[in-house]
């Protein structure tokens, strides 16, 4: 899919027309400083949406029997497969009923879509399921998510919804997929693309607030996990942990399978993995994302791949994007994601321009 080329207040540059999808983002009044954007986003209400969804659990791992929760809303039986369903990622210490995964869904219910609210490994509840931990390397289990929901119910397309690390899942099954039937598209919201920078990133004086957060929700996890599975678990050796990077080094790449935090980072970065995206793709990051860091290389695997849109705001915090629009449209990023799902379900994927660039700013 060709990309976009935008100006910052004007819209599109003479390279190329607006398409539909798109509109410009400005930020509510009072809100165009990103840290005010990442808190007042996180807790800004929605109204409650109602439809049942249908609980499943699905295998991820046969070998060790890990299962994770998946919430459904299926759209009627006759036209169920041929419309398009969206498996939503949440982002780090989220879970299927973030506010953020609520708001889309009902947004992706009303224009017709089949949504799957996925939940990651021990996420929502769930640490029962499976004795291991949930990482960022784990694309695999939304492959597995996908393939399932496909098979049982003969779904003809599905795409991806990510925020955050669920975006850099989402990206990372895109590019190990390529062009891989019946992923259609991905679209991620302020995706943890690189890894490692943002970790650092959290642990900038500035950021401390929402790495102490992260932290807390992680060491009550694993001191859980430990108690649930102490023959696998323990917390000798462990020590103090006062950053995410710590966390990672000492929990995470131990337990999971890696030599340390970098190469954690390195291997489950879909950073590693961007070129070889082979269908419509969606990334849109803010410039003012207090702790979501590209490094130079990433942007320039983003700019040289023709499937991927990239947009990238002055304004929005992380996956906050709440606008001057009226009403429900308040939710910028949610709006936006949906309209360009649409767009491609409607097999009318966003208009090329000839330009080589994939970096698209907005206001």
């Amino acid at each position: 899919m060709p990309t976009h080329n935008i100006e910052a207040d004007a819209g599109f540059s003479a390279a190329g027309e607006r398409p539909g999808w798109l509109t410009n983002f400005t930020p509510l009044r009072g809100l165009s400083n990103g840290h005010l954007q990442t808190i007042v986003g996180n807790f800004y209400p929605r109204p409650v949406f109602q439809h049942p969804a249908q609980a499943e659990t699905v295998v991820v791992d046969a070998a060790d029997g890990s299962r994770v929760l998946c919430n459904c809303h299926w759209q009627p039986e006759p036209v169920r497969a041929a419309r398009l369903t969206v498996v939503l990622v949440h982002g780090l210490e989220g879970s299927s009923d973030s506010r953020y995964i609520r708001g889309i869904t009902a947004r992706a219910w009303a224009v017709g879509m089949n949504v799957v609210r996925m939940n990651m490994r021990n996420c929502g509840g769930t640490d029962a399921l499976t004795p291991t931990l949930y990482n960022s390397a784990l694309s695999g289990d939304v492959g597995a998510v996908v393939l399932h929901f496909a098979e049982r119910f003969g779904l003809e397309r599905v795409a991806l919804a990510g925020y955050s690390m669920g975006g850099n899942l989402a990206l990372k099954l895109a590019g190990e997929w390529g062009a891989r039937a019946p992923l259609t598209a991905v679209a991620t919201v302020c995706p943890a693309i690189d890894l490692a920078a943002g970790s650092d990133a959290l642990h900038e004086p500035a950021n401390r607030i929402y790495e102490r957060r992260f932290l807390r929700g992680l060491m009550r996890r694993y001191s859980s996990k430990a108690k649930q599975f102490p023959a696998i678990y323990g917390t000798d050796g462990v020590g103090p942990v006062r950053s995410l990077r710590e966390f990672d080094d000492k929990i995470v790449a131990r337990y999971c399978g890696f030599r340390d935090a970098d190469d954690y980072y390195y291997r489950a970065a879909s950073a590693r993995v961007l070129d070889r995206i082979a269908v419509p793709t969606f990334i849109l990051c803010a410039q003012d994302d207090p702790f979501i860091r590209l490094f130079p290389e990433t942007r320039a695997l983003i700019q040289a791949n023709p499937h991927i849109d990239f947009v990238e705001t002055r304004h929005g915090g992380h996956c906050a994007y709440l606008s001057r629009d009226p009403g429900e449209d308040i939710h910028w990023a949610e709006k936006t994601v949906v309209r360009y799902l649409q767009a491609v379900a409607d097999e009318q994927p966003p208009q090329a321009t000839p330009a080589a660039s994939a970096h698209s700013q907005l206001q």
